[in-house]
């Protein structure tokens, strides 16, 4: 099979396109032809030596964590998938799941049923992103109806989720982006929006019960200012959290930071919501796999609007 791989780490130009070994399945795996791979910050930072190089072994090393794409075996075990089934899945991260390639063996507790709503290359964009959104407000944010949540970088992969679900469990939702994406955002269910260019969030938000925040840092600790008393903030950029955390800590704040977690039967409640019309992943933009070393250019340059996606045609 096709797959796209380094051999050291380094940046884009470390990707080749090369043909490797179809991957084994175990029991409780299904072997998918895949047909579109997210792309991610998290790759090109691995295939850097960062973001998660300590947990993926040996090189080379296939990047990728999420994928669409359907069934074309069933490992022992296997009850609730079937040769044929349409699938997408967020897998065994952080360790290596080989995602830039034609096949990807995957763990059935971790992949869901692909909603027909949804296109193969929306599907494939959606486990990482979606999951974030998804725990960062449920599982560390204890969101509630009701409640204000405030999204930072609302437009970007995670954002655009982060501000679709919070209205989907009845939120008002603020976003902050750019006065270019305002329009964009006010169609996923912003109630308010703020251009972080011309102002500022301490003094246009100060009640927020939820703050989402996608980019950490000095706007993280900033962003602690719009929490009302006994608010949360969920910081999601991992190099930054601990230092987000701390000025929290010494402001008499709660802020926490996530590592997203595989998680199947989340992925089947996503998808539930994209076939209601609740949810749907915007593409910025969709590359063939042999174009990997251009889409990790384009995400590391940041200011991408939705997922950018890697597809993989029938060969």
């Amino acid at each position: 099979m096709k797959a796209s791989r380094i051999h050291a780490f380094g940046g884009a130009d470390a990707l080749s396109c090369e043909e490797v070994p179809t991957p084994t399945i175990r029991d409780n795996e299904v072997l998918v032809r895949n047909r579109a791979a997210g792309v991610n910050p998290i790759d090109w930072k691995t295939c850097s030596g960062g973001g998660a190089a300590a947990f993926i072994g040996k090189l080379p090393f296939i990047p990728g964590w999420e994928f669409a794409g359907t069934v074309e075996m069933v490992g022992a075990g296997v009850e609730d998938y079937q040769i044929g089934d349409r699938v997408f899945g967020f897998i065994r991260f952080p360790e290596a799941a080989g995602c830039y390639a034609e096949y990807v063996a995957a763990p059935v507790a971790q992949i869901a049923h692909k909603p027909d709503e949804l296109s193969f290359s929306q599907a494939g964009g959606l486990g990482l992103a979606g999951l974030t959104a998804w725990q960062a407000l449920h599982d560390k944010g204890q969101l509630q109806a009701g409640q204000k949540v405030l999204v930072l970088a609302a437009a970007g992969g995670v954002g655009h989720l982060a501000v679709q679900l919070a209205k989907a469990a009845g939120a008002e939702v603020i976003g902050s982006a750019s006065a270019a994406n305002h329009e964009y955002l006010r169609g996923l269910g912003c109630d308010r929006l703020i251009d972080y260019k011309t102002q500022d969030l301490a003094s246009e938000v100060q009640d927020a019960d939820l703050v989402i925040d996608g980019i950490g840092g000095e706007v993280g600790i900033s962003a602690l200012s719009c929490l009302k008393p006994g608010g949360r903030l969920v910081t999601l950029p991992s190099v930054t959290a601990d230092a987000v955390i701390r000025a929290a800590e010494a402001d008499g704040k709660q802020a926490l930071g996530i590592r997203v977690e595989p998680n199947g039967q989340q992925l089947a409640e996503l998808a539930r919501l994209c076939a209601e019309g609740k949810l749907q992943l915007t593409l910025a933009g969709e590359l063939p796999l042999s174009e990997a070393r251009q889409a990790h250019q384009q995400s590391a340059g940041g200011h991408v609007r939705g997922k950018l996606v890697l597809t993989i045609e029938e060969s």
